[in-house]
Protein backbone atom coordinates (compact mmCIF):
# COMPACT_ATOMS: atom_id res chain seq x y z
CA UNK A 1 0.00 0.00 0.00
CA UNK A 2 1.57 3.46 -1.11
CA UNK A 3 2.27 6.34 1.32
CA UNK A 4 -0.91 8.11 0.04
CA UNK A 5 -3.22 5.39 0.88
CA UNK A 6 -1.48 4.74 4.56
CA UNK A 7 -1.91 8.60 5.36
CA UNK A 8 -6.04 8.70 4.66
CA UNK A 9 -6.37 5.94 6.79
CA UNK A 10 -5.56 8.01 10.45
CA UNK A 11 -4.11 11.65 9.77
CA UNK A 12 -5.76 14.85 9.58
CA UNK A 13 -4.02 17.60 7.54
CA UNK A 14 -3.52 20.96 8.19
CA UNK A 15 -6.04 23.70 5.87
CA UNK A 16 -7.24 21.09 3.72
CA UNK A 17 -11.04 20.20 3.39
CA UNK A 18 -10.46 15.95 3.11
CA UNK A 19 -13.95 15.94 1.56
CA UNK A 20 -13.21 17.60 -1.74
CA UNK A 21 -9.19 18.55 -2.01
CA UNK A 22 -6.74 16.47 -3.85
CA UNK A 23 -4.34 13.62 -1.53
CA UNK A 24 -1.32 14.93 -0.28
CA UNK A 25 1.64 14.10 -2.01
CA UNK A 26 3.84 11.50 -0.39
CA UNK A 27 7.24 13.05 0.20
CA UNK A 28 9.97 10.19 1.04
CA UNK A 29 13.27 12.77 0.69
CA UNK A 30 14.61 16.17 0.23
CA UNK A 31 17.81 17.74 0.01
CA UNK A 32 18.59 20.98 -0.85
CA UNK A 33 15.64 22.79 -3.04
CA UNK A 34 14.33 19.79 -4.04
CA UNK A 35 11.50 17.46 -2.67
CA UNK A 36 11.12 13.90 -4.12
CA UNK A 37 7.77 12.14 -3.31
CA UNK A 38 7.11 8.17 -3.35
CA UNK A 39 6.93 7.76 -7.15
CA UNK A 40 10.21 9.60 -7.72
CA UNK A 41 8.70 12.47 -8.94
CA UNK A 42 11.47 15.57 -7.77
CA UNK A 43 9.72 19.10 -7.20
CA UNK A 44 11.70 22.56 -7.06
CA UNK A 45 10.78 23.83 -3.11
CA UNK A 46 10.08 27.96 -4.65
CA UNK A 47 8.66 28.56 -1.61
CA UNK A 48 11.47 26.73 1.25
CA UNK A 49 8.27 24.80 2.66
CA UNK A 50 6.60 27.42 4.43
CA UNK A 51 9.51 30.31 4.86
CA UNK A 52 11.48 27.81 7.06
CA UNK A 53 13.73 25.83 5.15
CA UNK A 54 15.87 28.91 3.54
CA UNK A 55 19.35 26.88 3.49
CA UNK A 56 17.94 24.34 1.59
CA UNK A 57 16.88 21.24 3.01
CA UNK A 58 19.30 18.49 4.96
CA UNK A 59 22.27 21.25 4.70
CA UNK A 60 24.99 19.14 5.32
CA UNK A 61 26.58 21.84 7.74
CA UNK A 62 23.62 22.58 9.99
CA UNK A 63 23.25 18.67 10.22
CA UNK A 64 26.90 18.05 11.45
CA UNK A 65 26.59 21.01 13.93
CA UNK A 66 22.98 19.67 15.01
CA UNK A 67 24.01 16.00 15.17
CA UNK A 68 27.16 16.89 17.50
CA UNK A 69 24.64 18.65 20.12
CA UNK A 70 22.96 15.64 19.87
CA UNK A 71 25.53 13.59 21.43
CA UNK A 72 26.24 15.96 23.92
CA UNK A 73 23.18 17.42 25.67
CA UNK A 74 19.52 16.06 24.15
CA UNK A 75 16.69 18.13 26.77
CA UNK A 76 16.78 19.38 29.78
CA UNK A 77 13.88 21.50 31.42
CA UNK A 78 14.68 25.16 30.92
CA UNK A 79 12.80 26.58 34.03
CA UNK A 80 15.95 25.04 36.72
CA UNK A 81 18.63 24.83 33.99
CA UNK A 82 20.29 26.24 31.50
CA UNK A 83 23.05 25.30 28.67
CA UNK A 84 25.77 26.61 26.57
CA UNK A 85 23.50 26.33 23.15
CA UNK A 86 21.07 28.69 24.70
CA UNK A 87 23.53 31.23 26.57
CA UNK A 88 25.32 31.13 23.09
CA UNK A 89 21.71 31.84 20.78
CA UNK A 90 21.42 34.80 23.06
CA UNK A 91 24.71 36.34 22.41
CA UNK A 92 24.29 35.50 18.64
CA UNK A 93 20.82 36.95 18.58
CA UNK A 94 21.10 40.38 20.06
CA UNK A 95 24.21 41.09 17.82
CA UNK A 96 21.87 41.01 14.87
CA UNK A 97 18.27 41.47 16.31
CA UNK A 98 17.32 45.17 15.52
CA UNK A 99 18.53 47.71 18.37
CA UNK A 100 17.17 48.03 21.53
CA UNK A 101 16.12 44.09 22.14
CA UNK A 102 18.03 42.54 25.32
CA UNK A 103 16.25 39.41 26.44
CA UNK A 104 15.27 35.97 24.81
CA UNK A 105 12.13 33.82 25.68
CA UNK A 106 11.82 30.56 24.03
CA UNK A 107 9.03 28.93 22.75
CA UNK A 108 7.84 26.36 20.53
CA UNK A 109 6.30 28.15 16.87
CA UNK A 110 5.21 31.70 15.02
CA UNK A 111 1.92 31.06 16.74
CA UNK A 112 3.34 30.53 20.89
CA UNK A 113 5.88 33.45 19.74
CA UNK A 114 2.73 35.78 19.29
CA UNK A 115 0.76 34.57 22.10
CA UNK A 116 4.15 35.10 24.55
CA UNK A 117 4.37 38.65 22.99
CA UNK A 118 0.48 39.32 23.29
CA UNK A 119 0.44 37.93 27.29
CA UNK A 120 3.76 39.93 27.91
CA UNK A 121 2.15 43.50 26.99
CA UNK A 122 -1.33 42.34 28.89
CA UNK A 123 0.96 41.53 31.77
CA UNK A 124 3.66 44.67 31.69
CA UNK A 125 0.22 46.97 32.20
CA UNK A 126 -1.30 44.82 34.93
CA UNK A 127 2.29 44.78 36.75
CA UNK A 128 2.44 48.04 36.19
CA UNK A 129 -0.96 48.42 38.16
CA UNK A 130 -2.76 49.46 34.95
CA UNK A 131 -5.63 47.54 33.19
CA UNK A 132 -5.32 47.07 29.79
CA UNK A 133 -7.17 44.84 27.42
CA UNK A 134 -6.90 45.96 23.90
CA UNK A 135 -4.98 45.61 20.61
CA UNK A 136 -4.23 46.95 17.58
CA UNK A 137 -3.72 45.32 14.61
CA UNK A 138 -3.32 45.69 10.61
CA UNK A 139 -6.15 44.33 8.27
CA UNK A 140 -5.59 41.31 6.87
CA UNK A 141 -2.89 40.73 9.21
CA UNK A 142 -1.91 36.84 10.34
CA UNK A 143 -0.19 35.78 13.31
CA UNK A 144 -1.15 32.32 13.71
CA UNK A 145 -3.97 29.81 15.35
CA UNK A 146 -3.42 29.61 18.92
CA UNK A 147 -6.38 31.89 20.53
CA UNK A 148 -4.25 35.12 21.13
CA UNK A 149 -2.44 35.42 18.01
CA UNK A 150 -6.06 33.97 16.59
CA UNK A 151 -7.63 36.97 18.06
CA UNK A 152 -4.96 39.66 16.29
CA UNK A 153 -5.30 37.86 12.53
CA UNK A 154 -7.42 39.69 10.65
CA UNK A 155 -8.21 36.80 8.23
CA UNK A 156 -11.54 35.27 8.75
CA UNK A 157 -11.16 32.50 6.50
CA UNK A 158 -8.66 31.01 9.65
CA UNK A 159 -10.90 31.77 12.71
CA UNK A 160 -14.53 32.77 11.42
CA UNK A 161 -15.38 30.01 13.83
CA UNK A 162 -13.75 31.64 16.55
CA UNK A 163 -14.64 35.37 16.70
CA UNK A 164 -17.23 35.55 19.73
CA UNK A 165 -14.03 34.15 22.29
CA UNK A 166 -11.40 36.29 21.15
CA UNK A 167 -9.75 39.14 22.80
CA UNK A 168 -11.07 42.59 21.51
CA UNK A 169 -9.09 44.07 18.71
CA UNK A 170 -9.33 47.26 16.58
CA UNK A 171 -7.99 47.16 12.86
CA UNK A 172 -6.16 49.59 10.46
CA UNK A 173 -5.50 49.66 7.36
CA UNK A 174 -1.54 49.31 6.05
CA UNK A 175 -0.29 52.55 5.18
CA UNK A 176 0.32 52.60 1.86
CA UNK A 177 2.14 55.93 1.59
CA UNK A 178 -0.81 58.31 0.90
CA UNK A 179 -3.06 57.59 4.13
CA UNK A 180 -0.45 57.25 7.23
CA UNK A 181 -2.70 60.82 8.62
CA UNK A 182 -5.73 58.72 8.22
CA UNK A 183 -4.16 55.92 10.39
CA UNK A 184 -3.03 58.37 12.84
CA UNK A 185 -6.23 60.15 12.92
CA UNK A 186 -7.74 56.42 13.39
CA UNK A 187 -5.31 55.99 16.02
CA UNK A 188 -5.57 59.05 17.67
CA UNK A 189 -9.70 58.28 18.17
CA UNK A 190 -8.40 54.93 19.90
CA UNK A 191 -7.16 55.73 22.03
CA UNK A 192 -9.34 58.27 23.42
CA UNK A 193 -11.52 55.24 24.22
CA UNK A 194 -10.38 52.65 24.48
CA UNK A 195 -7.24 51.25 27.14
CA UNK A 196 -4.87 49.82 24.58
CA UNK A 197 -1.90 47.36 25.45
CA UNK A 198 -0.33 47.30 22.24
CA UNK A 199 -0.17 47.41 18.59
CA UNK A 200 0.75 43.92 16.79
CA UNK A 201 2.05 44.19 12.70
CA UNK A 202 3.52 42.01 10.46
CA UNK A 203 6.61 44.65 9.39
CA UNK A 204 6.61 45.53 5.90
CA UNK A 205 4.95 42.21 4.53
CA UNK A 206 2.26 40.64 5.15
CA UNK A 207 2.87 36.81 4.30
CA UNK A 208 -0.95 35.03 4.76
CA UNK A 209 -2.49 38.14 2.85
CA UNK A 210 -0.66 37.50 0.16
CA UNK A 211 2.97 38.73 0.31
CA UNK A 212 1.46 42.14 0.57
CA UNK A 213 3.99 44.96 1.21
CA UNK A 214 2.99 48.45 2.82
CA UNK A 215 4.95 51.28 3.36
CA UNK A 216 7.77 51.81 5.73
CA UNK A 217 7.66 55.79 6.79
CA UNK A 218 4.08 55.08 6.97
CA UNK A 219 4.51 52.24 9.56
CA UNK A 220 7.38 54.44 10.98
CA UNK A 221 4.79 57.23 11.95
CA UNK A 222 2.36 54.71 13.41
CA UNK A 223 5.50 53.01 15.60
CA UNK A 224 5.90 56.45 16.67
CA UNK A 225 2.30 57.29 17.67
CA UNK A 226 2.29 54.15 19.79
CA UNK A 227 5.74 55.30 21.59
CA UNK A 228 4.07 58.70 22.43
CA UNK A 229 1.14 56.96 24.02
CA UNK A 230 2.67 54.20 25.28
CA UNK A 231 1.23 51.54 23.53
CA UNK A 232 3.92 48.34 23.36
CA UNK A 233 4.39 47.38 20.12
CA UNK A 234 4.86 44.06 18.65
CA UNK A 235 6.83 43.22 15.19
CA UNK A 236 5.85 39.42 14.24
CA UNK A 237 8.94 38.81 12.12
CA UNK A 238 8.20 35.03 12.18
CA UNK A 239 7.80 35.04 8.73
CA UNK A 240 9.72 38.23 7.40
CA UNK A 241 12.61 37.24 9.89
CA UNK A 242 16.21 36.30 8.89
CA UNK A 243 17.28 37.78 5.43
CA UNK A 244 14.05 37.10 3.57
CA UNK A 245 13.01 41.13 2.68
CA UNK A 246 17.34 41.65 2.30
CA UNK A 247 17.98 42.36 5.59
CA UNK A 248 18.62 40.23 9.15
CA UNK A 249 14.87 41.49 9.93
CA UNK A 250 12.19 43.65 8.50
CA UNK A 251 12.22 46.09 11.22
CA UNK A 252 15.63 47.07 9.92
CA UNK A 253 13.74 49.17 7.11
CA UNK A 254 12.37 51.27 10.14
CA UNK A 255 13.82 53.64 12.67
CA UNK A 256 11.36 53.07 15.27
CA UNK A 257 12.44 49.60 16.68
CA UNK A 258 9.89 47.33 18.45
CA UNK A 259 9.28 46.64 22.62
CA UNK A 260 8.74 42.94 21.48
CA UNK A 261 10.03 40.53 18.48
CA UNK A 262 8.37 36.77 17.60
CA UNK A 263 10.53 34.42 15.91
CA UNK A 264 10.76 31.39 14.58
CA UNK A 265 10.40 29.55 10.82
CA UNK A 266 13.94 30.22 9.28
CA UNK A 267 15.08 30.52 12.66
CA UNK A 268 16.12 27.03 12.88
CA UNK A 269 15.74 26.51 9.30
CA UNK A 270 13.17 24.12 8.82
CA UNK A 271 15.53 21.24 10.47
CA UNK A 272 12.93 21.84 14.12
CA UNK A 273 10.37 23.70 15.74
CA UNK A 274 11.48 26.20 18.16
CA UNK A 275 10.37 29.95 18.60
CA UNK A 276 12.02 33.24 20.67
CA UNK A 277 10.07 36.20 21.39
CA UNK A 278 12.38 38.44 22.27
CA UNK A 279 12.07 42.19 24.38
CA UNK A 280 13.76 45.22 25.52
CA UNK A 281 14.60 45.56 28.95
CA UNK A 282 12.31 47.60 29.90
CA UNK A 283 9.79 44.61 29.34
CA UNK A 284 11.75 42.35 31.35
CA UNK A 285 12.32 44.68 34.34
CA UNK A 286 8.17 44.91 34.45
CA UNK A 287 8.04 41.45 35.74
CA UNK A 288 10.67 41.59 38.89
CA UNK A 289 9.66 41.79 42.15
CA UNK A 290 9.53 40.05 45.44
CA UNK A 291 6.13 39.09 44.48
CA UNK A 292 5.76 35.61 42.46
CA UNK A 293 2.85 36.09 40.86
CA UNK A 294 4.16 39.09 38.96
CA UNK A 295 6.80 36.66 37.12
CA UNK A 296 5.85 35.62 33.70
CA UNK A 297 4.03 32.12 34.33
CA UNK A 298 4.64 31.12 30.55
CA UNK A 299 6.23 27.89 29.76
CA UNK A 300 6.55 25.13 27.00
CA UNK A 301 7.97 21.83 27.60
CA UNK A 302 10.83 21.93 24.95
CA UNK A 303 11.69 25.80 25.58
CA UNK A 304 15.28 26.04 24.96
CA UNK A 305 15.99 22.75 23.88
CA UNK A 306 19.48 22.57 23.17
CA UNK A 307 19.47 20.61 20.15
CA UNK A 308 17.48 23.20 18.27
CA UNK A 309 19.33 25.72 20.02
CA UNK A 310 22.47 24.77 18.60
CA UNK A 311 20.71 24.15 15.01
CA UNK A 312 19.27 27.97 15.21
CA UNK A 313 23.39 29.24 16.01
CA UNK A 314 24.40 26.81 12.63
CA UNK A 315 21.58 28.92 10.93
CA UNK A 316 23.07 32.07 11.68
CA UNK A 317 26.16 31.89 11.17
CA UNK A 318 25.37 30.60 7.24
CA UNK A 319 23.26 33.79 7.35
CA UNK A 320 26.19 36.18 7.67
CA UNK A 321 28.62 34.33 5.48
CA UNK A 322 29.50 36.31 2.39
CA UNK A 323 28.27 32.78 0.39
CA UNK A 324 25.13 33.18 1.41
CA UNK A 325 24.54 37.04 1.70
CA UNK A 326 26.13 36.77 -1.64
CA UNK A 327 23.54 34.86 -3.03
CA UNK A 328 20.74 36.37 -1.60
CA UNK A 329 21.97 39.44 -3.22
CA UNK A 330 21.93 37.29 -6.89
CA UNK A 331 18.20 35.93 -6.11
CA UNK A 332 17.13 39.49 -5.84
CA UNK A 333 18.98 40.70 -8.63
CA UNK A 334 17.50 37.74 -10.89
CA UNK A 335 13.86 38.49 -9.45
CA UNK A 336 14.02 41.68 -10.51
CA UNK A 337 14.59 40.36 -14.25
CA UNK A 338 11.99 38.23 -13.80
CA UNK A 339 9.23 41.09 -12.81
CA UNK A 340 10.66 43.18 -16.14
CA UNK A 341 9.68 40.31 -18.51
CA UNK A 342 6.30 39.66 -16.49
CA UNK A 343 4.94 42.63 -15.04
CA UNK A 344 2.96 43.95 -18.18
CA UNK A 345 2.01 40.22 -19.17
CA UNK A 346 -2.28 41.07 -19.38
CA UNK A 347 -2.63 38.53 -17.54
CA UNK A 348 -0.68 39.78 -14.68
CA UNK A 349 -2.85 42.50 -12.52
CA UNK A 350 0.82 43.67 -9.85
CA UNK A 351 3.36 42.41 -8.69
CA UNK A 352 5.99 43.42 -5.71
CA UNK A 353 9.39 42.22 -4.27
CA UNK A 354 11.64 42.94 -1.13
CA UNK A 355 14.50 41.02 -0.89
CA UNK A 356 13.93 37.65 -1.58
CA UNK A 357 10.18 37.81 -1.54
CA UNK A 358 8.30 38.22 -5.03
CA UNK A 359 4.93 38.00 -5.44
CA UNK A 360 2.24 38.59 -8.67
CA UNK A 361 -1.66 39.45 -8.61
CA UNK A 362 -3.48 37.44 -11.49
CA UNK A 363 -5.75 39.81 -13.36
CA UNK A 364 -8.20 37.08 -11.87
CA UNK A 365 -10.56 36.44 -8.64
CA UNK A 366 -9.65 33.23 -7.36
CA UNK A 367 -11.61 32.01 -3.71
CA UNK A 368 -8.48 31.64 -1.46
CA UNK A 369 -9.12 27.92 -0.86
CA UNK A 370 -11.27 27.48 -4.04
CA UNK A 371 -11.42 24.97 -7.20
CA UNK A 372 -8.91 27.10 -9.77
CA UNK A 373 -6.66 27.47 -6.92
CA UNK A 374 -6.09 24.11 -6.55
CA UNK A 375 -6.15 23.35 -10.38
CA UNK A 376 -3.15 25.67 -10.52
CA UNK A 377 -1.41 24.38 -7.71
CA UNK A 378 -1.42 20.92 -9.40
CA UNK A 379 -0.41 22.80 -12.50
CA UNK A 380 2.88 23.86 -10.94
CA UNK A 381 3.01 20.05 -9.16
CA UNK A 382 2.88 18.17 -12.50
CA UNK A 383 5.36 20.76 -13.78
CA UNK A 384 7.91 19.62 -10.96
CA UNK A 385 7.55 23.08 -9.18
CA UNK A 386 6.44 23.60 -5.57
CA UNK A 387 4.44 26.57 -5.58
CA UNK A 388 1.44 27.10 -3.22
CA UNK A 389 -0.90 29.92 -4.51
CA UNK A 390 -2.81 32.30 -2.22
CA UNK A 391 -6.19 33.05 -3.97
CA UNK A 392 -4.92 34.55 -7.11
CA UNK A 393 -1.56 35.50 -5.62
CA UNK A 394 1.50 33.44 -6.52
CA UNK A 395 4.45 34.41 -4.99
CA UNK A 396 8.36 32.87 -4.55
CA UNK A 397 10.48 32.56 -1.71
CA UNK A 398 13.13 30.21 -2.54
CA UNK A 399 16.04 29.01 -0.32
CA UNK A 400 19.22 30.84 -0.44
CA UNK A 401 21.25 27.85 -1.99
CA UNK A 402 19.01 27.55 -5.14
CA UNK A 403 20.98 26.90 -8.17
CA UNK A 404 20.28 29.82 -11.21
CA UNK A 405 18.98 26.48 -13.54
CA UNK A 406 16.60 25.73 -10.89
CA UNK A 407 15.37 29.16 -10.18
CA UNK A 408 14.55 29.84 -14.13
CA UNK A 409 12.70 26.61 -14.04
CA UNK A 410 10.39 28.00 -11.07
CA UNK A 411 10.23 31.01 -13.76
CA UNK A 412 9.92 29.40 -16.75
CA UNK A 413 6.51 27.39 -15.25
CA UNK A 414 5.20 30.51 -13.84
CA UNK A 415 5.19 31.61 -17.00
CA UNK A 416 3.68 29.12 -18.24
CA UNK A 417 1.03 29.16 -16.10
CA UNK A 418 -0.19 32.59 -17.50
CA UNK A 419 -0.57 31.59 -20.55
CA UNK A 420 -3.62 29.35 -19.22
CA UNK A 421 -4.98 31.14 -16.78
Amino acid sequence: MSLKERDKKHLWHPLKQHQIQPESIAIIKAKGCILTDEDGNDYIDAISSWYTCMFGHCNDYIIEKTYRQMQQLDQVMFSDFTHEPAVKLSEELIKILPQGQNKIFFNDNGSTAVEAGIKMALQYYFNKGEKRSMFIAFENGFHGDTFGAMSVSGLSVYNGPFEEFLIDVKRIPTPDGTNHQEILNQLQSFTSKYDIAGFIYEPIVQGAAGMKIHDANGLNEILKFCRANNILTIADEVMTGFGKTGKNFASDYIDTKPDIICLSKALTAGLLPMAITSCTQDIYDAFLSDEMAKGFFHCHTYSGNPIACATALAAIELLQSNEIQNNIKEIIRSQQEFNERIKAHPKVKSTRQIGVIFALDLNTKMERYGDLRDKLLKFFMDRGVFLRPLGNTIYIQVPYIISKKELQKVYCVIEEALTLV
